[in-house]
């Protein structure tokens, strides 16, 4: 048993390199931030919709979403939900 929770670091890692998941990460939304559900609402009451794919990077937002029919990279603000950057996704 001992063996195996030096192991599940490693595994968990291999999974989620292997499946395209992204790893556990110590990058929290910072303290005071909104609610995911809450920002994601905002951008959609903009118009952003559907929204395809979030993660958290460098404490921000990142966000793929359409508006209308051009798919959009948006950098969000995790404590006002403000739009800090928006650019055609060049993927």
């Amino acid at each position: 048993m001992q063996s195996f929770k030096k192991l599940l670091p490693a595994v968990i890692a291999t999974v989620a390199a292997a499946t395209g998941l992204p790893a556990l990460a110590d990058d929290r939304p910072p303290p005071g931030a909104m609610a995911l559900s809450t920002v994601l609402t905002k951008l959609e009451q903009q118009g952003y919709t559907p929204i395809t794919d979030v993660s958290l990077d460098n404490g921000r937002w990142e966000v793929e979403a359409y508006k209308g029919d051009e798919k959009r990279d948006l950098e969000v603000d995790p404590n006002s939900g403000e739009i800090l950057s928006d650019k055609p996704d060049t993927d």
